[in-house]
């Protein structure tokens, strides 16, 4: 697959798989108000994949639209990082990884929508004024479990360590990357990195809490090496498609 075919791919990728992740909290989130918050941003998230995927398959040209890039693709064909795959867990467990994950997305469109390649910009700049939201959000349930009660604080500790492996491979450069910033698509992702740590320190500040102790990454799923939680995730996806091939309703 062409580079930047493939950088297009891996970011939707990334807000595909997190997009699923969080509509499994629908129905089933501590209150209502929260229930609606994770299935907005769950749609939110499906929506820059469709963005993203409809632009690697244009770019591929092998004539996959999105849908099929989504539903007809096996496991160790998607690029997502491994953060955005893991398990809901408790509430917790899934606001340390949207908060991690939100606010490395909203630096990145922050840059991207400033890149020289329209396709990419236009996209970006749309989903930065979500991703804004999203990290605001999370971060203030950081905040609000991290000083709340022992029990709150001792989850929200457990879900930041849990996460916390996973969060290197977000900025982790390769030859893809470098080949979409050479085309004028792509940004330089290692340079996020002090960015967001300082964003992250600033709020676990304000909710009392340390950062996670250093953890040695967990990297391999921008080159197919998942964990075992995306094939169950893929499995509940693709089932319809997978049921009954070529459906349309």
């Amino acid at each position: 697959m062409h580079a930047l075919a493939t950088h297009a791919l891996r970011l939707g990728d990334d807000a595909l798989i997190l997009g699923q992740r969080l509509s499994e909290w629908c129905g089933h989130a501590p209150a209502l108000e929260i229930d609606l918050s994770l299935a907005n941003i769950a749609l939110d998230c499906v929506g820059q994949a469709t963005h993203f995927l409809a632009l690697a398959g244009a770019l591929e040209g092998q004539g996959r639209d999105a849908d099929r890039l989504a539903f007809h693709r096996d496991v160790m064909d998607f690029t997502n990082c491994l953060l955005v795959e893991q398990p809901n867990g408790d509430f917790a467990q899934t606001i340390a990884r949207q908060f991690f994950f939100a606010h490395y997305q909203h630096l990145l469109f922050e840059r991207m929508q400033a890149v020289q390649d329209e396709r990419f910009a236009a996209i970006a700049a749309k989903a930065v004024k979500e991703t804004a939201y999203h990290a605001k959000l999370a971060g203030e349930w950081v905040i609000r479990l991290g000083d709340g009660t022992e029990e709150s604080r001792a989850r929200m500790e457990r879900g930041l360590d849990w996460m916390w492996r996973f969060t290197g491979e977000l900025f982790a450069m390769d030859e893809i990357d470098s080949a979409a910033i050479d085309a004028g698509a792509g940004v330089d992702k290692a340079a996020l990195h002090p960015l967001w740590d300082a964003r992250i320190g600033a709020v676990l500040a304000e909710a009392g809490l340390a950062p996670p102790a250093p953890h040695r990454p967990v990297l391999g799923g921008r080159i197919g090496r998942h964990s075992e939680h995306l094939g169950h995730l893929i499995s509940d996806m693709q089932f319809l498609q997978r049921a009954y091939p070529g459906a349309t309703w």
